[in-house]
């Protein structure tokens, strides 16, 4: 099954809630890789290449967020996976 990458974007409130780190160990779980990261705008950006149903998978738990997060919305888009990541991490 060829790998995938998926750009995932998501708002509301999302930072200082530990979403990042929410993502990275259910990214890890998963086994994908790639990167979470915050933007200036106040959404987490997570790129992640792997299987489509693992992505998939990933899209679902991010959608809901840990607990204290509140996700008003959430895109994803596809592309050709470039195979540049060896592991996932959170960008700083």
């Amino acid at each position: 099954m060829e790998d995938l990458r998926a750009e995932i974007i998501v708002n509301g409130l999302v930072q200082g809630v530990g979403f990042r780190y929410f993502v990275y160990r259910n990214a890890l779980k998963l086994g994908l890789k790639g990167f979470t990261q915050n933007l200036f705008s106040g959404e987490v950006l997570t790129v992640v290449e792997g299987p489509k149903y693992l992505i998939d998978e990933l899209y679902e738990i991010i959608k809901i967020g840990p607990r204290y997060a509140d996700v008003k919305n959430a895109s994803i888009k596809f592309s050709e996976a470039k195979n540049e990541f060896i592991n996932f991490e959170i960008k700083y």
